[in-house]
């Protein structure tokens, strides 16, 4: 398991947040919402980086 600490632990929190955030006030379905959020969460930088390239956006 990967540990994250101090300011890069910060950082991946709240861009997971902004991720979060981003994806509950999308226009997309709520089972690809659900998805998309247990995504970012499992996987942190990956599942964000894929939710950056790939996923729904607020508008």
């Amino acid at each position: 398991m990967v540990e994250y600490a101090g300011i890069g632990g910060l950082i991946v929190l709240l861009l997971s947040i902004w991720a979060i955030v981003s994806i509950v006030g999308s226009n997309a379905g709520t089972g690809k919402k659900v998805i998309w959020v247990v995504f970012v969460l499992i996987l942190p930088i990956f599942g964000f980086i894929c939710w950056l390239l790939f996923g729904p956006r607020a508008r």
